[in-house]
């Protein structure tokens, strides 16, 4: 193992965010990202902060945190078809996972009461 990360996000934190318009969105999520999100109706908030707390996890995980180097839309949440979540990494977060020699980062999200969590564990 090369890293682990955890993250604990409130969803009405997020929710609050998402309605001053769409400039959170633009700053901290891809093109990809927003797409899966407008399709994610009322879970909408639910998705978007377990995703954000998904692009922490992974700065802890590669030992960056905020501001260390690494924009959170160069760390993409993906979902397989049946819904498991994965990561897409670009630019400093691919030359993060290089740099530590990983091959893989894992993603486990959950979300309930009014929270959602992430784990990433890197190899």
């Amino acid at each position: 193992m090369r890293g682990l990360g955890v993250d604990l996000c409130q969803v009405g934190r997020i929710e609050r965010a998402l309605q001053g318009g769409d400039a959170f969105l633009q700053r901290f999520f891809t093109a990809g990202e927003r797409d899966y999100l407008a399709s994610r109706g009322q879970m909408r908030a639910q998705s978007a902060a377990a995703m954000f707390a998904a692009k922490e996890a992974f700065l802890k995980a590669v030992g960056a945190g905020i501001g260390g180097g690494v924009a959170l839309d160069e760390i993409e949440v993906t979902h397989a078809p049946g819904g498991a979540p994965a990561y897409r990494l670009m630019g400093a977060a691919a030359e993060r996972m290089r740099a530590l020699g990983a091959r893989q980062a894992f993603l486990s999200l959950t979300h309930e009461a009014g929270m959602a969590a992430a784990v990433c564990v890197i190899e």
